[in-house]
């Protein structure tokens, strides 16, 4: 069988499926979930001999030294059992001191250890939102976001972003406009994921006040708050609802270890939340995944308790490499990039971006460059490609290159 031949079976076979109730289907909100595209160009490039992987949100180097002998000491003194749901109390504890410090008296008791962010994101809108609720969310974004809800039944409303001389930016009026009385959530992350875009104090302080009014949750995902390049961030970190909010109205915010300690692969976050949420929330941790693993929580503590030095000066390397990869693209005839505020991300349009995902297809095939497509993050990021830039200088420069190459080839037909 020919793969055209055999891609004509699959359709019909799915289209059966659809009619046919006694086919052994997942329920429908699970299988009208947008697929992952990023992972479909990184699957174009196997078989590629060198590519340069820039798609993913993650460095390129490893969990530091200190975070990893905490793991080794945990799992050598046989830090193997489970744990409370919501967390080990150390652990609590310090997440307590941190987020106190950065934004405000904050206790142990608002605060619940996940596993991971996406994790954390998905308690939440657990916790606060059914079938048939709706959910306003912030766009372009990572899919993850924008997903979460639907499987729980809920409909979701996006409001785009706007891209134009000083990058991108929020039309205030528009979100406002979409936040209705009887809308159930908003989902909004800042430093956004994967324009770089940061909300201000004034946007975050007039969103607040709106949905005080309408009783509307925030469900704020907050994971690159650290990596923040803005002038006078209060305590290195950019804006948060946590400044402005108390701790027991309707705002979760959602946070993570992978970032500011470069813990991708450790499946580490934890939640801030109003106390009456918690037992609740428990229960939810316990159907999930009962709790995070201990040892996990035992490095978790070292990289608060001891990572405040390496955090900072993450966060310089990645302004540097920011200002590197954003100078060098800006030589490029035809790419239009600007330089955010915050993540680690550079999302751009260039010449045949307005197909993304094929142009990315067609990057990583034809020279061996891995960039993330901007439809991957919704249709409003269709135009663009995201860059993760928390890499070496050279790596950078050597992906520069390619893309320079792969335009040249272009322009020449």
């Amino acid at each position: 069988m020919s793969e055209s031949e055999g891609a004509v079976v699959s359709e019909l076979s799915q289209l059966a499926g659809e009619h046919d109730p006694g086919a052994p289907n997942a329920r429908d909100a699970v299988r009208a979930l947008r697929a992952s595209q990023i992972r479909e160009v990184a699957n174009a490039g196997f078989g590629v001999a060198d590519v340069l992987p820039f798609w993913f949100g993650e460095s390129d180097r490893v969990t530091p030294e200190f975070i990893r002998d905490a793991a080794s000491r945990a799992l050598a003194d046989g830090a193997t059992f489970y744990t409370h749901n919501l967390g080990i109390a150390p652990l609590r504890e310090s997440l307590s001191r941190y987020v106190s410090a950065l934004h405000g008296a904050t206790l142990p008791g608002h605060i619940a250890v996940t596993s991971a962010g996406v994790n954390a994101l998905m308690l939440a809108a657990q916790l606060v939102v059914g079938a048939g609720d709706r959910v306003v969310a912030v766009t372009p974004l990572w899919p993850n976001l924008v997903e979460i809800p639907k499987i729980l039944g809920a409909s979701v409303e996006t409001v785009s972003l706007e891209y134009g001389a000083r990058g991108w930016a929020l039309d205030l009026d528009r979100l406002l406009a979409a936040l209705t009385p009887g809308t159930r959530m908003l989902m909004i992350n800042s430093p956004n994921n994967p324009t770089g875009w940061t909300m201000t104090r004034d946007e975050q302080r007039i969103v607040l006040a709106h949905c005080r009014r309408h009783g509307i949750w925030i469900v704020a995902d907050e994971v690159y708050e650290r990596l923040y390049y803005g002038d006078g961030a209060p305590g290195g970190t950019a804006p948060s609802f946590l400044d402005l909010a108390t701790r027991d109205e309707r705002v979760i915010a959602v946070n993570s270890f992978s970032k500011a300690w470069l813990m991708t692969g450790w499946r580490l976050g934890w939640l801030v939340a109003p106390t009456q949420l918690m037992d609740d929330l428990g229960k939810l941790v316990e159907y999930n995944t009962s709790c995070a693993p201990s040892f996990v929580q035992q490095a978790g503590v070292a990289a608060v308790d001891e990572g405040e030095r390496f955090a900072q000066a993450l966060v310089g390397d990645l302004r540097a490499g920011r200002d590197h990869l954003v100078s060098a693209l800006q030589r490029i005839e035809g790419v239009d990039v600007r330089a955010p505020n915050g993540a680690m991300y550079l999302f751009f349009s260039l010449p045949g971006a307005q197909h993304s995902l094929e142009l990315c297809k067609s990057l990583v095939r034809e020279v061996g460059l891995g960039l993330a497509p901007g439809s991957a993050f919704g249709p409003e990021g269709e135009g663009f490609v995201r860059w993760c830039y928390a890499c070496d200088p050279a790596r950078l420069d050597a992906g520069v290159e390619r893309l320079r190459r792969f335009l040249a080839m272009r322009a020449a037909f």
